[in-house]
């Protein structure tokens, strides 16, 4: 039986998300593996509680999911989505395995610098350095990291091959 990836990431924001997602689930299935999109999940709560439905609703894929492949590229700044970053730390606090993809190695501090308006110090705050393409607690926390860019999934592709070698887990 193939085993199950929850699909976190930012793509649930992209236009034309859910056929983003089958796109995504169809690379997953190519790969052995059961893809689970976020938007899979049916949301029934009146507008006023769609959030907690929704919320409610992609932990229990999470649950039911035997790991999570999460896209931790920038999204709205140089940092990933905070909303894939719970679900990445969800994971890994229920025993998953989750292997994260970036579209680069570039450490933050490279990306940074390489904007138009990065400064490495503002008033407020200081971009670390420790030559990592995220944040330290996210990147030591991550079962395993592969780059590629999001065009033609190589990001996503990387990833369940980098799942798929891990000892102990297999589609």
């Amino acid at each position: 039986m193939s085993k199950s990836v929850y699909l976190a990431g930012p793509e649930v924001f992209y236009p034309e998300a859910r056929a983003h997602g089958q796109r995504m689930q169809k690379v997953c299935r190519d790969a052995g593996f059961v893809g689970l999109f976020p938007l899979d999940a049916e949301i029934s709560a009146l507008p006023q509680g769609q959030s907690l439905a929704i919320y409610q609703a992609n932990r229990e894929l999470i649950d039911r999911a035997d790991a999570v492949v999460a896209n931790l590229r920038d999204f709205r700044g140089f940092e990933p989505d905070s909303g894939t970053v719970w679900e990445v730390s969800y994971a890994l606090a229920r025993g998953k395995p989750v292997v994260g993809y970036c579209p680069t190695a570039a450490t933050i501090v490279q990306r940074v610098q390489s904007s138009p308006h990065g400064r490495l110090f503002d008033a407020q705050s200081a971009v670390e350095d420790f030559g990592l393409p995220l944040n330290l607690m996210l990147a030591h926390s991550l079962t395993a990291i592969a780059y590629g860019s999001e065009q033609d999934f190589l990001g996503l592709k990387a990833a369940l091959a980098r799942l798929r070698a891990l000892e102990n887990f297999s589609g």
